[in-house]
């Protein structure tokens, strides 16, 4: 069975060379990949360089147990250091977003990120702006009407 996934890849280190990469990976572990634009934001919750970050939905046939593993691996891979603080410089971050439309607690899906930072939002509402949030009932689009806008480029811009 086919599953829809979003994806949120973050990097502020060499970060069109360490996005790159993660897209080269989830193209060989995921289908149908469709990618936003990257957005640039500002490091949250410390200091340090800004951030580029991009959304990509994909299908998999996969667990969400299995996806979450696989995103750590090609995270690991890349040479995320784990033992840094949470709020930290990243050489890569894969999180997922969502996973069909399920609620998932245990396993923060819809991840709450969603709600609280317009980098994770304005990527899924690129993509999917009539989605709608399984827990507020809104789309995509109408959260994101209620943030910051943010400096997004095309991604072919940037010739990844």
């Amino acid at each position: 069975m086919k599953h829809h996934i979003h994806i949120n890849i973050g990097s502020n280190q060499d970060r069109r060379k360490n996005i790159a990469q993660a897209l080269n990976a989830l193209r060989l572990n995921f289908f149908d990949l469709v990618c936003s634009d990257i957005f640039e934001s500002k490091a949250a919750g410390f200091e340090g360089a800004d951030f580029y970050n991009i959304g990509v939905n994909a299908t998999t046939d996969l667990s969400v147990i299995d996806v979450l593993s696989v995103l750590h691996i090609i995270e690991d891979n890349q040479g995320r250091d784990r033992s840094k603080a949470k709020f930290s410089s990243r050489i890569i971050d894969l999180d997922l977003v969502l996973y069909d439309n399920i609620i998932d607690k245990a396993n923060n899906l819809p991840r709450d990120d969603i709600l609280k930072y317009s980098f994770v939002l304005a990527p899924l509402a690129q993509l999917n702006p009539n989605g709608i949030h399984p827990l507020e009932q809104k789309t995509y689009a109408q959260l994101l009407a209620t943030k910051p806008p943010l400096q997004s480029y095309n991604i072919s811009v940037l010739k990844f």
